[in-house]
């Protein structure tokens, strides 16, 4: 309204958006969600009709792109929605909501979930699809999501209820994958190969490996592997530098504990930390229970990225964070307002 010329704002206020937001959020006279007793709310009404609009004959839900991020709060935040958790903008001695954004297959924003800042990525995954499943009445569903939301628990559930899922999987902690996956023999597939213009694809190389009857996908960039190998060697050649200085200080640098071990009063670097770091340069790997093809199952893990650029556009260009309301209704109706600007930016540029 300050930058451009609108017919007929001249009468609205601040107060106007804010109670415009509490309606959005506001409880829906629909039937609330027999599985989780959460209660809808106007915002779901109008996602699904949103979906409605563009729905055709041959649109596509049988694989969605799901990705959280955190919001903090400038105060106390919500009732139900403002709790302290794990804040992905390491602010957390602010109280937070979890937000989670879902993509259809053709990049379009499908809908937003609003959770409780407390609550961790792992727990997020199923009972968010288990809504979307009931919310746009999917039949067939493939889950496509990040590390963050993996467990043992959360892919038993999947596989009980014979959901299709791309999981990225955490390389380090996962024995498995470390000691096993990583190691296997096999000829890499090509998808990409290295860049001669810069807005050339990244480089992309995959293999499959199969444990039992787990099935995994590697990924390897040459040109990440590259950047690993430096960043490394940068963080050796300084602690080295450091070392002979002194090494009490170095502990608290998490960049170069990882590298250090004890040897009596004093810290040396660990040659075999270092050895074993390299298996994981420029890799990535996933897990599936699908049946495409291993190089289709690590394409459309990359679109994932996709919502990770969303939300970079919704905390910078959209400003949606920091937050200031107080109450739920209000907060979801805030969110759900930059999921509008989201859906009307992708429209703009298809």
């Amino acid at each position: 309204m300050r930058q451009y010329d609108i017919t007929g704002v001249e009468n609205i206020d601040l107060h106007h958006f804010y109670r415009a937001m509490a309606w959005l959020g506001a409880i829906s006279f629909s039937a609330m969600d027999h599985w989780s007793h959460t209660p809808r709310r106007i915002k779901d009404d109008i996602e699904e009709e949103l979906f409605g609009l563009r729905r055709t004959l041959f649109s596509d839900l049988s694989m969605v792109f799901m990705d959280t991020t955190s919001l903090y709060f400038e105060g106390e935040g919500g009732v139900y929605l403002g709790e302290y958790g794990n804040s992905k903008d390491h602010r957390p001695d602010l109280k937070q909501v979890v937000v989670a954004i879902i993509l259809d297959n053709q990049g379009n924003p499908l809908c937003s979930e609003i959770i409780p800042g407390n609550i961790t990525d792992v727990t997020t995954l199923v009972p968010v699809a288990q809504r979307l499943k009931s919310r746009f009445g999917i039949e067939k569903i493939c889950i496509v999501a990040d590390r963050g939301m993996i467990s043992d628990e959360t892919i038993k559930k999947l596989e009980d209820m014979r959901w299709e899922y791309i999981l990225g999987v955490r390389m380090r902690r996962c024995n498995e994958v470390r000691d096993d996956v990583l190691l296997r023999g096999g000829k890499f597939t090509e998808v990409h190969p290295e860049r001669i213009r810069t807005d050339d694809p990244a480089p992309l190389k995959v293999k499959e490996v199969k444990i039992g009857n787990r099935r995994y996908v590697v990924c390897h960039n040459e040109e990440q592997a590259r950047k690993d190998r430096y960043d490394r060697q940068a963080i050796i050649d300084a602690l080295r530098d450091q070392l002979r200085k002194g090494d009490k200080s170095l502990v608290g640098n998490k960049g170069y504990r990882r590298y250090l071990k004890c040897e009596g009063t004093r810290f040396e670097i660990d040659e075999d930390k270092i050895q074993s770091e390299e298996i994981f340069d420029g890799k990535w790997v996933l897990r599936t229970n699908t049946k495409l093809p291993f190089v289709e199952v690590a394409l459309q893990y990359k679109q994932l990225w996709t919502v990770e650029d969303i939300f970079r556009t919704m905390k910078s260009i959209m400003e949606t964070r920091p937050i200031f309301h107080k109450c739920d209704e209000t907060i979801a109706g805030h969110v759900f307002c930059s999921f509008l600007a989201l859906l009307l930016r992708k429209n703009f540029m298809t």
